[in-house]
């Protein structure tokens, strides 16, 4: 029978441990065992059977053994060691994958024993000698190259031995750092983690591209039924020579190595196969990091000026630029070394160090100087740290992402830039209250006639004319139309409210008031044009005109004649009180005695609710009714004359409503109070 001759022609190889002819007898015996499976329980074919595995256990035994030797010295004494093992290799691929499996890891494990002795010594078991193993194992590799070639390529035994190298590499410094009986030096720590990346960029460049070198064609070995035995062993024994010849041809031609050694099946990821183990190690990096940008800080804020750069066309402070400059810098060195918890470590630290500069921008606001307008303007805070947090999210571990965000940050700098803004209406403010405290020192008492408009008009528009077109210049749109807002809610009530701060004010006194009114109502409406951002202006413009028309109004009651006084002043202000009448009947010059009738008139009146509308007894008259007296062809600045504005004044009647004295001092409650006096070194003079 020719499988039982098969069967024992494999035996004598065996023993003679002919490894070529065994691989080749072996591909045709098993094939041959196939073709009998359906009668294996014939008890000659079960005997068979076990004899053909008795065999193959044997064969196993001696290669393993033959492969002992590989490493000893043995291959360089004797000539063909290296060849009875690149045969031996045959018979491992003709039998179970097991086999090679085993043979390899025995090979790798023997080969890594020297390394495991060599490196757990107390001489080179340190942090600081950690590049000497990555050195060990390329020179291994190196030396190596050309005895190991009796493996066949698709066994990729330098890139499992690297694997395993890596992971008892791993091993061993795990254990070096938990021993540390204090924290590692930073410099040598991160010294040791840049080899390892950069060896494990290596072997990923190494074994981590191109597809199998596979040996293609029909392998199946399937028996078609009505061919010969004999034949079909015939066929299988030169199907197999071929590839004793490829096998064998392959080892005299030069390869890529890249494409030897590429990577089985899907591969394997050496990128953070042993770098990742100091993860848990580099708190005291990110606590460097820390130290390094907050010193950064305080030099920065110590030189900084506070003033942007003349021409600029980002008026951007320059500590500003630098303060993004550094993280960059720190997120390109972290993000080199780390992509996972470390990372997201210092993401926080970057939280922490811009809350500290938004703080000590927030601090050097009040002392005034150029640089409220340079912090109003000069910082790119929150785009900054927009940009910031998707950068790192772009670059970090996927399970930190959601965690990346810097809108506390950009809420510290909000505030900063709105604190800014109020620091610059303050500023205005400021200057113009002196204005005010001279408004209420003219003698409206005992003035003989209406003229042009007060000197403190001139002074406030000399206020505006040279400070909107510098803020206008500097601040953004959203900028400046919410100083534009803060402005007018502040100054318009203002105004108002200094009118009761004057002592008597006659009729001819009112009229001049009204005068200079209507005056500063055009210097404020001019505002937006002087600085050039009008787009947004509208609102502004319609809540001057709402605020200012108050005080016209507080005029034209102190204008109206004593008998018909508490009708006026219900109906222009239907929201004020008796203590605000009263104070109007003092300013008419009323004696208290003379008063009392004209308040006990204005008290029957009951509650306001019950009083008829300004609408109701005079009829409205837009505000855009008076635009032609409230602008001049004249250069910007000049104002109308007082003829021009009182032949104009009886326009406006009882023609405009108002929210009242009570909504007028809720609005300026917060605003009376900003006198910071640090501020007038800056908007006086």
């Amino acid at each position: 029978m020719l499988a039982v001759s098969a069967v024992e022609q494999l035996q004598v190889m065996a023993s003679k441990r002919q490894y070529k002819e065994a691989a080749a007898q072996l591909e045709a015996v098993n094939q041959l065992c196939s073709h009998f499976e359906a009668y294996r329980d014939i008890p000659k074919i079960t005997e068979l059977r076990e004899k053909f595995k008795s065999i193959k256990q044997i064969l196993k035994s001696h290669v393993f053994s033959d492969f002992s030797s590989l490493g000893s010295g043995k291959e360089m004494e004797e000539n063909n060691l290296l060849q009875q093992l690149s045969d031996a290799c045959l018979v491992v691929d003709a039998l179970e994958p097991s086999v090679r499996e085993d043979l390899v890891k025995n090979f790798c494990s023997r080969e890594l024993t020297s390394y495991q002795q060599i490196f757990e010594g107390a001489e080179l078991a340190k942090l600081d000698k950690t590049e000497r193993r990555y050195a060990w194992i390329k020179r291994r590799l190196r030396t190596n190259e050309e005895i190991w070639k009796i493996f066949p390529p698709s066994w990729h035994v330098p890139y499992l031995l690297c694997i395993q190298f890596c992971k008892l590499t791993r091993t061993q410094l795990v254990e070096i750092l938990n021993d540390l009986k204090e924290k590692p030096d930073v410099g040598t720590l991160l010294m040791a983690l840049q080899r390892t990346l950069e060896f494990e960029e290596e072997l990923a460049e190494k074994f981590g591209g191109g597809s199998q070198n596979r040996l293609t064609g029909n392998d199946s070995g399937e028996l078609h039924e009505g061919e010969s035995t004999s034949h079909a062993i015939s066929d299988i024994r030169k199907k197999y020579e071929k590839k004793l010849a490829a096998h064998h041809g392959s080892g005299n031609e030069e390869h890529d190595q890249h494409r030897d050694l590429t990577l089985p099946g899907a591969g394997f990821n050496f990128h953070g196969i042993i770098s990742s183990c100091f993860e848990p190690h580099l708190t005291v990096y990110v606590e460097l990091e820390e130290k390094t940008l907050m010193d950064n800080l305080e030099k920065l804020v110590q030189e900084e000026t506070w003033e942007t750069e003349e021409g600029s066309q980002t008026n951007i402070l320059s500590s500003s630029a630098q303060v993004f400059s550094i993280i960059r810098r720190s997120l390109k060195r972290c993000s080199a070394l780390t992509k996972n918890q470390t990372l997201f470590n210092l993401f926080k630290v970057f939280q922490r160090f811009l809350k500290a500069y938004a703080t000590k921008l927030f601090m050097r606001l009040p002392k005034g100087g150029a640089g409220i307008v340079a912090a109003a303007t000069g910082m790119d805070g929150q785009i900054k740290s927009g940009e910031l947090a998707e950068n790192v999210s772009k670059i970090i571990e996927p399970q930190f992402v959601d965690m990346i965000d810097m809108s506390e940050v950009q809420d510290e700098f909000s505030a900063v830039i709105t604190k800014a803004l109020i620091t610059l209406v303050n500023g205005i403010e400021t200057k113009f209250d002196a204005e005010m405290a001279a408004m209420t020192r003219v003698p409206w008492g005992t003035l003989e006639s209406v003229g042009d408009q007060s000197e403190y008009v001139n002074s406030i528009n000399m206020i505006f004319t040279t400070s909107i077109p510098v803020l206008g210049s500097l601040l953004s749109p959203i900028y400046f139309q919410f100083f534009l807002d803060k402005l007018a809610s502040s100054l318009g009530p203002r105004f108002y409210l200094n009118i009761f701060k004057c002592k008597q004010i006659s009729e001819t006194g009112a009229q001049q008031m009204l005068l200079d009114t209507q005056a500063v109502k055009t210097i404020l409406l001019d505002i937006p044009s002087l600085g050039k951002q009008t787009s947004g202006a509208s609102s502004y413009s319609k809540f001057v005109n709402r605020e200012m028309s108050k005080a016209e109004a507080l005029l034209k009651v102190i204008l109206s004649p004593v008998d018909s006084v508490a009708d006026t002043y219900c109906a222009l202000l239907p929201e004020g009180t008796a203590a605000e009448f009263q104070r109007i009947l003092d300013l008419k010059g009323l004696k208290r005695t003379d008063q009392q009738s004209i308040l006990d008139d204005y008290n029957k009146r009951g509650a306001r609710t019950t009083q008829p509308s300004f609408n109701s007894v005079m009829p409205a008259v837009s505000s855009t009714s008076i635009a032609p007296v409230l602008s001049s062809p004249a250069a910007p600045g000049i104002i109308l004359s007082g003829e021009e504005v009182l032949a104009r004044a009886a326009a406006f009647g009882r023609g405009f409503s108002a929210t009242g004295f009570k909504k007028f001092l809720a609005l300026t409650e917060a605003a009376k109070d900003q006198k910071d006096g640090t501020l007038r070194k800056f908007f006086v003079g």
